[in-house]
C-alpha cells in the first residue's frame, strides 16, 4: 500500500528501484527524455495527442454516448492508467532485460495479453468514432425509438381526445343547433326539453321579401304548442357522437325537429293575410325592353317586381313551419315570378345597337314661333323589323308624317281670325294668300337627311309661301281694305303708314270687289294700263292681288268712299287717291297679303 513501511522499504530495496525513479522522477531530464525514447511512446503520444483524430473520435464518441463531462473525465482517466501501464510496462521490460530467461518469458507472455488487450480497445475506439458506419447506425437507431415514442405518446393523446368528444356529444347537442329559436349549442337533452316548455311560445319566422321588407309568423298566431321530449331525445341520437367531427357539416334531417304542433287553420288565415300574398299591392315583373334615350336606344333594365306565387310561397312557409326556421327567403326558395328577359340578353342588346344607327338624326323644322323636332322618339315610329330580322325606316310612315306635317301647319286658304282696323273680328276663308307644303319633296329631303344622321334645322319644300312663318303668318306688314267704310289701309311692320277712302267694285253691276279672304299681291308695275270689256285706264301704280283685280291709283276721280261705289264704282278694282297709291306701292312687297272684307 503506498505510504506503508513495506511500501517505502520495497521501493527504496528493489534492485534498481532507487536509480530508475531517480532517473524518471517527473520533471527530470532523464524522465523528459525517457518519454520521448520509450518504444512506442512517441508513437502513442502522437496519437493521443490534444487535438489530433484519435482524441477527438474519443472525445466525440464519449460525449455523445454518455452526455458529456462524466465521459471526459472517465477518458482522460483511462489515459491516464494506460499511460501509468505503459510506463510500467517499460521498466518491467528493462528490469526482464536483468532477469533470468524464465522470467522474461513469463513478461513476454503478460506483454502479448496486454497488446491484445489495447488492440481490442483501440477498435472499440474506433467503432465508437462520430464517422464510423456502426456509430452512425447506432445514432439513427435511438433516434428511431425516440420517434415512435412520441408519435405513440401524441396518438395515445389524440384518441383520448376523440373518445372523450365522442362520448360528451352522445349526451350534448352540436355547436350552432337551433330548433324553433331555441340555441341548443352543447346542452343536452332535458336541457332542451326544459327550455322548449319555456320559449316555445316566443317563437317567430321571419319572413324575407324584396325590397328590404320583412314580415313575421309567430306561435300565438299559428296556435303552435310543444308536444314532448322524445322527438329530442331522437335528435340527440340521430347526433352519432362517434363521428362528431363531420357532423356539424352535414345539413339537418327531416328527423330533427322538435315534436310540436299547430293550428293548420291559423297558420292557413295567417299565410293568406300577408302583404307579399296580395296581388294588388305587389309589382309586376316586367321584362328588358329596348327603350329610347337622348341619345339613341339602350336596353332597359328589368323590374324584378314582388309577385309571389302563391302556392309556392304558401307551401314554404308551412314547410319553414314544420322544420322549426327562423327565417325564410322568398328569393332563395324562388317563390317571385321572374320577368323573362333580362337586360344582358343579347338579342336585346343587338336591336338596340342597330336601332340606334337609324335613330342618328336629330331634325327641327322651323315654322317661325313653332318648331318640330324629329328625333329618337319620333323616328322610333318609322322604325320597321324585316322578316330576316333587321331592322329599317319605313318610307309608308315618313310619307304620313309629311301629311300630319302639312295638314298642321300650311295655311293657304284655310280660314283665319282678323283683328280688323275697326275693331272687329273677321272669320276669313278665302283667297289665295298662305303656305303651302311640297309634300314630295319634303318627304325625299327627309329621308336624305334620316339617312345621312343629319342634326340641325331644316324647312319644308313648299309650293307657296307666306309674308310670316309665325301662327299669325299674314304678319305685321299687309294691306287691308273694308268694303262696307269704303276705306283702306296699309301697315308696315305693325305701323300705319296709309290710312285712306278709296273706291271698290260695283257690286250692282256684278263688279263687286272680292271680299272675305286674303290674297297675295301677284306682281308690282308702274305705268300699265288696264283694259277690260268696254274701258281703258292707263294707272301709274298696279299692284294686281286676285286676277284682273288689284289696287291702282285713279287720278279720274275727284272724290274716294263714301257711297260712290254703289253707283259709280270700278270694274272690281280698288280704286286709291294718287299719293296713297304712290305709298302703298313703295312698301308692300310681291306677296304681300292683301286682306278684303265687307
Amino acid at each position: 500500500q503506498p505510504g506503508s513501511k513495506q511500501a517505502e522499504a520495497g521501493m527504496a530495496t528493489q534492485p534498481g528501484e532507487a536509480e530508475h525513479r531517480a532517473k524518471y522522477q517527473p520533471g527530470s531530464r532523464r524522465a523528459e527524455a525517457g518519454m520521448a525514447t520509450q518504444p512506442g511512446e512517441a508513437e502513442h503520444r502522437a496519437k493521443y495527442q490534444p487535438g489530433s483524430k484519435q482524441a477527438e473520435y474519443e472525445q466525440a464518441f464519449d460525449t455523445g454516448r454518455d452526455g458529456g463531462g462524466s465521459r471526459e473525465v472517465r477518458i482522460e482517466e483511462k489515459r491516464e492508467t494506460k499511460k501509468r501501464t505503459e510506463n510500467s510496462r517499460k521498466d518491467k521490460a528493462k528490469d526482464r532485460a536483468k532477469n533470468s530467461p524464465k522470467d522474461k518469458a513469463k513478461d513476454k507472455s503478460k506483454d502479448k495479453a496486454e497488446d491484445k488487450k489495447r488492440s481490442s480497445v483501440k477498435k472499440t475506439l474506433e467503432a465508437s468514432a462520430p464517422g464510423s458506419l456502426d456509430f452512425q447506425k447506432k445514432i439513427s437507431a435511438r433516434r428511431h425509438a425516440k420517434h415512435r415514442k412520441l408519435l405513440l405518446i401524441i396518438a395515445s393523446v389524440l384518441f383520448l381526445c376523440y373518445t372523450g368528444a365522442a362520448v360528451y356529444f352522445g349526451f350534448h347537442f352540436y355547436s350552432g343547433t337551433v330548433f324553433y329559436g331555441l340555441d341548443c349549442s352543447y346542452k343536452t337533452a332535458e336541457e332542451v326539453k326544459q327550455e322548449a316548455v319555456e320559449k316555445l311560445d316566443k317563437y317567430v319566422l321571419e319572413i324575407r321579401e324584396r325590397d328590404d321588407r320583412t314580415e313575421t309568423v309567430s306561435a300565438q298566431q299559428i296556435g303552435l304548442t310543444f308536444e314532448g321530449g322524445d322527438s329530442v331525445d331522437r335528435m340527440m341520437k340521430a347526433q352519432r357522437s362517434y363521428i362528431w367531427p363531420v357532423m356539424p357539416l352535414l345539413g339537418r334531417t327531416q328527423n330533427e325537429s322538435i315534436a310540436f304542433s299547430y293550428d293548420a287553420d291559423k297558420a292557413q288565415e295567417t299565410i293568406n293575410g300577408l302583404i307579399c300574398m296580395d296581388s294588388v299591392r305587389s309589382v309586376a315583373p316586367r321584362d328588358a325592353y329596348v327603350g329610347i334615350t337622348d341619345s339613341g336606344y339602350e336596353v332597359v333594365q328589368e323590374v324584378m317586381g314582388t309577385t309571389v306565387d302563391q302556392e309556392r310561397t304558401r307551401q314554404a312557409v308551412l314547410q319553414a313551419l314544420d322544420a322549426g326556421e327562423l327565417t325564410l327567403s322568398l328569393e332563395e326558395e324562388a317563390c317571385y315570378v321572374n320577368p323573362k328577359l333580362y337586360s344582358d340578353d343579347e338579342g336585346l342588346n343587338s336591336d338596340a345597337a342597330a336601332m340606334s344607327e337609324l335613330a342618328r338624326a336629330h331634325i327641327t323644322y322651323d315654322f317661325g314661333d313653332r318648331q318640330e323636332v324629329i328625333d329618337t322618339s319620333v323616328i322610333d315610329g318609322w322604325i320597321v323589323r324585316l322578316d330576316d330580322g333587321s331592322f329599317t325606316i319605313d318610307d309608308a310612315r315618313v310619307t304620313q308624317y309629311v301629311q300630319e306635317l302639312a295638314a298642321k301647319y300650311d295655311t293657304f286658304g284655310l280660314t283665319r281670325q282678323f283683328y280688323t282696323s275697326i275693331g272687329t273680328v273677321e272669320t276669313l276663308t278665302g283667297g289665295d294668300y298662305g303656305w303651302c307644303m311640297d309634300q314630295d319633296a319634303t318627304m325625299a329631303a327627309l329621308m336624305k337627311a334620316l339617312d345621312e344622321g343629319y342634326q340641325g334645322t331644316m324647312e319644308p319644300e313648299y309650293l307657296y309661301t307666306a309674308m310670316s312663318r309665325d301662327t299669325n303668318d299674314i304678319g305685321y306688314t299687309y294691306v287691308e281694305v273694308c268694303i262696307s267704310q269704303q276705306r283702306m289701309w296699309c301697315y308696315q311692320d305693325g305701323n300705319l303708314i296709309v290710312d285712306t277712302p278709296v273706291v271698290t267694285g260695283n257690286p250692282n253691276k256684278d263688279n263687286g270687289t272680292p271680299s272675305g279672304g286674303v290674297w297675295a299681291i301677284d306682281a308690282k308695275m308702274r305705268d300699265y294700263v288696264l283694259k277690260g270689256e268696254g274701258y281703258t285706264a292707263p294707272v301709274d301704280y298696279w299692284m294686281p292681288f286676285n286676277g284682273d283685280v288689284g289696287i291702282h291709283d285713279m287720278q279720274a276721280r275727284a272724290q274716294f268712299g263714301g257711297t260712290i261705289y254703289l253707283s259709280n264704282g270700278s270694274h272690281g278694282c280698288v280704286n286709291t287717291p294718287y299719293e296713297q297709291a304712290q305709298t302703298i306701292y313703295n312698301t308692300v312687297s310681291i306677296g304681300t297679303p292683301v286682306i278684303v272684307y265687307e
